[in-house]
C-alpha cells in the first residue's frame, strides 16, 4: 500500500534519515490490522533472557518454541515481531518475509546481581545479524538512573549509527532503573517523560516506555509540573505529557504491556493510548502467555481499539 496521510505524518517528521530507514518504518507502519493507521501493535519476546523460560513460558507451554511467537504476531495481525537473537534464528528460514521483525541487541537477566554491579545489559546481537536475519529494525534497553547509564548510552548511540548506515531504523527501550531511582519512580510521571526524551536525544526512531504513574519523583520537576499545572490527573493525560515529551509527537512512541493482567486493564490501556495521541503498544507477557485462542481474540481487540472502533 502506498502512504497514508496518518504513516506520510509520521515519515515527514524524520527529517535527515536516508531512504533505508524511512522504508523500513513505512514497512512497520504498513503492516497488519494497523497497516497505515500510524498505530502499532509490536509482540516482544525477550522475557525467556530477563526471566527465565520457566517463569516466561509455563503459563502457555507453546510459547517454549520459538515459532509459535512468529506465528502469533503474524495470526494477530501485528506490525512487527521483537525478539533476541537465538529466538529469530530458530525461524528465520520458516517465516521469511511474513512479519518485519526487531533484532533485541541487548539482555539483563535475572540471576544478575546488583549488588555490586548496578542495573546493566549485555550486548547480544550485532548489525551483521540484523541484515543476515533480514530484520526491519533493531532494539536496545538503556537504563537511565544506573550507574551504567553513560555506557549504556554510549553503546546505544555507536549502534543507532551502525543501524543507519545500513538504513535500519532503531528502537530504544528506555527503563529508569539503578540507584539513582526508587522503585515507585520507576514509573513515575516525571522520570518516564525523562527517560522517553533522553531516547528521542539519543537518536531512537521508536521509543518503548512503560505507561506512568501520577508520582513525581524528583522535587525539581513536580515544583515545574505544579507551577505549569501540567495535567497528569489521568492514564490519558500522563501518556499525552509523555508524547510531548518526544518531540512534540515527532518521535513514535509506543507503551510496554508489562506484568500479566487482566484483559479489561489491557484494553482501558490501549484506550488511554489512543487517547493520549501514543502511537501503540509492544505487548508481550499479556499476548504469549495466554492460550492461543484468548491471545489473538486479546490482540484482536486491541488492533480494534487502534482503530477507533
Amino acid at each position: 500500500m502506498g502512504l497514508t496521510p496518518q504513516v506520510k505524518k509520521i515519515i515527514d517528521a524524520y527529517e535527515n534519515e536516508n531512504a533505508g530507514v524511512k522504508g523500513n518504518l513505512v514497512r512497520m507502519l504498513n503492516t497488519g490490522t494497523l497497516a497505515g493507521t500510524g498505530k502499532m501493535v509490536i509482540l516482544p519476546v525477550d522475557q525467556g533472557f530477563e526471566h527465565g523460560p520457566a517463569r516466561s513460558f509455563a503459563k502457555n507451554p507453546a510459547g517454549y518454541d520459538p515459532h509459535y511467537h512468529y506465528q502469533l504476531a503474524i495470526d494477530s495481525g501485528c506490525n512487527a515481531y521483537a525478539a533476541p537473537l537465538g529466538s529469530l534464528q530458530a525461524g528465520a528460514d520458516t517465516f521469511a518475509g511474513q512479519i518485519p521483525t526487531i533484532l533485541k541487541y541487548n539482555s539483563s537477566n535475572s540471576l544478575a546481581s546488583t549488588k555490586n554491579d548496578d542495573a546493566n545489559q549485555a550486548v547480544t546481537g550485532s548489525i551483521q545479524d540484523a541484515l543476515e536475519l533480514g530484520c526491519t529494525a533493531v532494539g536496545f534497553t538503556i537504563y537511565p538512573g544506573s550507574d551504567n547509564q553513560f555506557e549504556m548510552m554510549e553503546e546505544v548511540r555507536d549502534m543507532i549509527r551502525e543501524a543507519k548506515d545500513v538504513g535500519i531504523p532503531s528502537v530504544v527501550w528506555s527503563y529508569a532503573r539503578g540507584e539513582g531511582v526508587s522503585k515507585e519512580g520507576e514509573t513515575a510521571m516525571d522520570v518516564i517523560a525523562y527517560a522517553a526524551h533522553m531516547a528521542c536525544l539519543l537518536g531512537a526512531h521508536i521509543v518503548k516506555v512503560k505507561l506512568p504513574t501520577d508520582h513525581i519523583m524528583q522535587p525539581e520537576a513536580k515544583k515545574v509540573f505544579d507551577e505549569n499545572k501540567i495535567d497528569i490527573s489521568t492514564q490519558a493525560a500522563r501518556v499525552k505529557e509523555v508524547v510531548r515529551s518526544c518531540y512534540n509527537g515527532r518521535r513514535i512512541v509506543v507503551f510496554s504491556g508489562g506484568a500479566a493482567k487482566g484483559a479489561d486493564a489491557v484494553f482501558q490501556d490501549a484506550k488511554d493510548i489512543l487517547a493520549g495521541g501514543g502511537n501503540g503498544s509492544i505487548i508481550g507477557r499479556n499476548s504469549f502467555q495466554r492460550k492461543n485462542k484468548d491471545a489473538l481474540e486479546m490482540l484482536g481487540k486491541i488492533m480494534k481499539i487502534y482503530k477507533g472502533k
